[in-house]
């Protein structure tokens, strides 16, 4: 089954871009991890849907927001390192996604 993981950003724009390049490695490796981004506006009509959400690091201030609408939804959730985001590193994110899906972070 395909997991599916969202990317939040301020307005999406930067986490789009992330997105794209996790979509390159997972075409490569053959993942069955399906990524979304949208703004941070539209995380409640989307959480539902997922199974993972990561939120951009500069937004780790709502991190105890997202926390609340994730455990009700039963969705897990974390924070893209800083290093994976700013050099866009799909393959990154792709690990970064595996490891909390897996339950390792």
């Amino acid at each position: 089954m395909t997991k599916k993981v969202l990317l939040v950003c301020g307005a999406g724009a930067s986490s789009g871009f992330m997105a794209a390049a996790a979509r390159k490695a997972v075409k490569k490796t053959g993942e069955d991890i399906e990524f979304k981004a949208k703004s941070e506006a539209e995380l409640a009509e989307n959480i539902n849907s997922v199974d993972l959400l990561l939120v951009a690091p500069h937004l780790k201030y709502m991190i105890e927001d997202v926390k609340g609408v994730c455990e009700a939804a039963g969705v897990k959730y974390g924070i893209i390192p800083q290093k994976v985001y700013g050099s866009l590193d799909g393959q990154g994110l792709v690990n970064v996604a595996k490891e909390y899906l897996e339950g390792g972070k």
